[in-house]
């Protein structure tokens, strides 16, 4: 079954899987596709032709603009922005406001299981590893590697985290999480499961 709030704004060509909750106020936009278990929050914005997988959560007033590409288990904290031009101008040199046909939205990526903290701004294009965790109000301006924490403005690695999204300890040559027990390998810029 999926939920609408009432005073939701939802295209009718949207697609949800089961278990979608689209709650007051948020708009979801035309060729919209989320997949099973999806939350979208108060106020949330969902632009035209994004995709979400399974299991994804959209905060309280969170702003994903077109062409996003958003993995399965992604976390998109309150007010985080996505934003989708790299020359943002209301108008052309000559001083004629700008339409849509004048300009090409670039996305903003997001692998599974990636988190982005409240309030942070991801500045398209740039691509979220899996697994990644962007910190509250942080702006990311370049690509974040697979299990990398990143902070600040702009955002920069200062730490690796598992799967639960705890740092990760070093030990004997490896990286461990604390609370599940895997292992972590480092290669250069680069963290992998030790198993794969």
């Amino acid at each position: 079954m999926v939920f609408i709030a009432p005073t939701a704004d939802v295209s009718p060509d949207a697609e949800f899987g089961e278990g979608t909750k689209i709650w007051h106020l948020a708009q979801v936009r035309e060729g919209v596709v989320i997949g099973v278990n999806g939350i979208i929050g108060r106020g949330a914005y969902i632009g035209s032709q994004v995709r979400l997988g399974d299991n994804c959560k959209v905060q309280n007033y969170a702003l994903v603009y077109e062409p996003a590409a958003i993995g399965d288990g992604v976390f998109i904290g309150p007010a985080v922005v996505f934003t989708n031009d790299t020359h943002p101008r209301a108008v052309e040199p000559d001083g004629t406001q700008k339409s849509a046909s004048d300009w090409t939205p670039v996305g903003v990526t997001v692998r599974d299981g990636a988190s982005i903290g409240a309030r942070a701004v991801c500045v398209a294009p740039v691509t979220i590893g899996r697994w990644a965790l962007v910190a509250a109000g942080s702006v990311v301006t370049q690509d974040v590697p697979d299990f990398a924490l990143v902070a600040g403005v702009p955002a920069r690695r200062i730490r690796w985290v598992g799967r639960a999204g705890v740092p990760l300890e070093q030990k004997d040559g490896v990286w461990v999480c604390p609370k599940t027990g895997e292992e972590y390998v480092e290669d250069g810029d680069i963290l992998r499961e030790a198993d794969k």
